[in-house]
């Protein structure tokens, strides 16, 4: 059992942030679903069935055009798993289709259909104001997107599970 000391109590009210760098996974998904949270509410206000988690596919599709599964995973950088699910939310709500990939006849390139090209077109003035309300974050909150940027590439340099074995390895006898 931890002691005291590494154990906030969960009693406090908050924690995650009581935890300090120990809840660093936790304070960012808290971030994350707060962001994703807000914009589902501007989604919900403009009348619009919309996932802020299927941003990221159909942005891509809508930049570059039809693109593979493995495609958008590497360009948004998470996994093929993840894009998948996305893919498969996009596709039962008729904003994306798929097509075989004339280059891999195992694959599948997504597109996005008449309904997902119109939606994208009336979304776009509420994707500026995300955009533009983010970068205002980033600049109150003093250039988070930096210290992102160094979290990612210290995470690049060594994992978490890394760096965990290399503490829980010096501590045995």
């Amino acid at each position: 059992m931890a002691s005291e000391d590494m154990s906030p109590d969960s009693t406090s009210g908050d924690y995650p942030r009581a935890s300090g760098a120990a809840a660093l996974g936790a304070r960012l998904r808290r971030l994350s679903e707060r962001i994703d949270r807000d914009a589902g509410r501007m989604y919900a206000a403009l009348d619009v069935r919309f996932e802020q988690r299927w941003f990221g596919v159909l942005n891509q599709l809508v930049l570059h055009g039809p693109r593979s599964v493995g495609d958008l995973a590497a360009a948004l950088g998470v996994t093929h798993v993840a894009v998948s699910q996305v893919r498969q939310a996009l596709v039962a709500e008729g904003l994306v289709a798929e097509d075989r990939d004339p280059r891999d006849g195992r694959s599948r390139v997504l597109r996005l259909t008449d309904d997902g090209e119109a939606l994208a077109r009336r979304l776009a003035p509420a994707w500026e104001a995300l955009s533009a309300a983010a970068v205002e974050l980033d600049a109150e909150a003093r250039d988070v997107l930096a210290a992102l940027d160094r979290l990612e590439a210290a995470l690049d340099r060594s994992s978490i599970l890394e760096r965990s074995r290399r503490i829980l390895d010096s501590a045995r006898p």
